[in-house]
């Protein structure tokens, strides 16, 4: 069961994507890191497409940051670490607040 008071990552990816593989160790990392702050979830496109469709999702990887039910914030395309930690660190630092 979720905590609907965290923040939810959807990381988008699928096993036929390069890009989508090469960040599963990335976003491993930032599910670690942040645990107290954040939930991660992986959803993979070709075996749960309805989800990727609800989100509007067109490539893998895709990033896609929920709060309160609502998306906040994307990326989409593969991603640094940096460019991750700044788009979670915007949200998670207001929440915090």
């Amino acid at each position: 069961m979720r905590d609907d008071a965290k923040p939810l990552l959807v990381f988008f990816w699928s096993e036929r994507s390069g890009p989508a593989r090469h960040m599963e160790s990335l976003l491993a990392y930032l599910a670690r890191k942040e645990r107290t702050r954040l939930c991660v979830m992986r959803v993979d496109i070709q075996e749960q497409p309805e989800v990727a469709e609800r989100f509007r999702v067109a490539a893998v990887p895709t990033l896609v940051l929920v709060k309160g039910k609502r998306v906040v914030d994307r990326i989409d395309g593969r991603a640094s670490a940096p460019r991750i930690e700044n788009m979670l660190e915007r949200h998670l630092a207001a929440a915090a607040a």
